[in-house]
């Protein structure tokens, strides 16, 4: 018999729409129906009366390599198990597992790893990979590294996509190395999204790779050539083209509070994507820690390596919630735009990103603090704070 779930009594939040109080309605992975009132019997029953919460659909981060112990390199079905079990308590419901450059062989491991990967219930959703290099600036390599970036290569990219399963979704690149932009082109062309990113790209650069379908940049502001009034560079470029929806982590770290505000006024919430861009110790004390062969250096939010710098994050996209509303006092209509509608869109995933009857009941209750109370991974409660203190 399918299980049945219903919250009540919630401020329901979705990108298309002002929020109202009502009720959700699960019939096993499904959300069945969204009312303004209404009761029904249901096995499980969350009432919401008098807590302030407010329900909105599930996170989605697409540029995460890592949490609580694990990365997509470790190249195991433990590492993505405990990847995808970790990010539930932050409200992430699904997420593409990233990549970074290394060896070919690694990479190839990884890739292999995801393409056997099983779903499991009540755990954030593997939607696919995120390839991060290797074809790449090494001029804006950062913690990427330099000794393996290698130009764009189709065959290398068709063997990968092979041994993924043909699971790679999102591949970031530099549109000005060689043979850039004719990469670009064929990911357009199957599909597959093309990001600017660890790019010394001239603004005439980047209108190119919009041209051949470029369509995000990689972290906005960061392992890319800056903003100056006589070369915009990709930061203007993705500030100043509406065509490209820009990638953005908001750790006050990675971007300065201003920095977070000035992209939200000049993109718009419907043109920016939260994530968090982690590594494998968010979510475990500051320490030493292991990022694609190099040492990582973790104090309090920051994780950098030897030389200083950063090397991922361990922001969590509660975090990144908390941080973009102080930053810029957006509403939860515009938050759920930047942390799942615009993601959702981005990769054609039309049964996710709202809290609408027929879509996937991946759903996240928030507390007026923008705490997450509780998590629902398509029918599933995956966190549940109060059990969890």
């Amino acid at each position: 018999m399918t299980k049945t779930m219903l919250i009540s009594n919630v401020m329901i939040g979705d990108a298309e729409q002002e929020s109202f109080t009502g009720n959700l309605l699960i019939e096993g992975s499904e959300i069945t129906n969204v009312m303004e009132s209404g009761s029904y019997d249901a096995d499980i029953h969350i009432d919401a009366t008098g807590k302030n919460w407010a329900a909105v659909p599930g996170f989605i981060d697409l540029h995460i390599h890592g949490a609580a112990g694990y990365d997509t390199m470790d190249a195991t079905q433990e590492a993505l198990r405990g990847i995808a079990q970790a990010l539930p308590k932050e409200g992430t419901t699904s997420f593409l597992a990233t990549t970074m450059t290394q060896r070919g062989d690694a990479i190839a491991a990884a890739l292999k790893a995801i393409g056997r990967f099983q779903l499991t219930s009540g755990q954030a959703e593997l939607l696919g990979v995120h390839l991060e290099g290797p074809f790449i600036s090494a001029k804006r390599a950062g913690a990427q590294p330099i000794g393996h970036i290698i130009p764009p290569s189709l065959p290398l990219f068709e063997e990968w996509q092979t041994l993924s399963g043909d699971r790679i979704r999102l591949v970031t690149i530099a549109p000005e190395t060689e043979g850039g932009l004719d990469f670009i082109q064929t990911m357009t062309n199957r599909g597959i999204l093309s990001s600017i990113g660890h790019s010394d790209a001239t603004f005439e650069d980047v209108e190119h790779a919009i041209q051949a379908g470029a369509s995000r940049v990689t972290h906005l502001y960061n392992q890319m050539s800056p903003f100056h009034h006589r070369n915009p560079g990709v930061v203007g470029g993705a500030l100043l083209e509406d065509g490209l929806n820009a990638e953005l982590i908001a750790d006050f770290v990675h971007s300065h509070q201003k920095s977070v505000e000035l992209a939200f006024r000049q993109k718009g919430a419907e043109h920016l994507i939260l994530i968090t861009d982690a590594m494998r110790a968010k979510g475990l004390p500051s320490g030493t820690y292991e990022l694609g062969g190099q040492k990582v250096n973790v104090s309090g939010n920051e994780a950098r390596l030897a030389d200083g710098t950063l090397a991922g994050s361990i922001l969590t996209m509660e975090q990144a919630v908390k941080n973009v509303r102080a930053a810029t006092g957006c509403s939860v209509r515009e938050l759920v735009a930047m942390t799942s509608a615009n993601a959702a869109k981005e990769l054609g995933l039309e049964r996710k990103g709202r809290l609408a009857a027929g879509n996937d009941a991946d759903i996240v209750l928030l507390d007026e603090q923008f705490n997450v109370q509780l998590t629902v991974c398509r029918g599933e409660i995956a966190y549940f704070r109060e059990v969890a203190k």
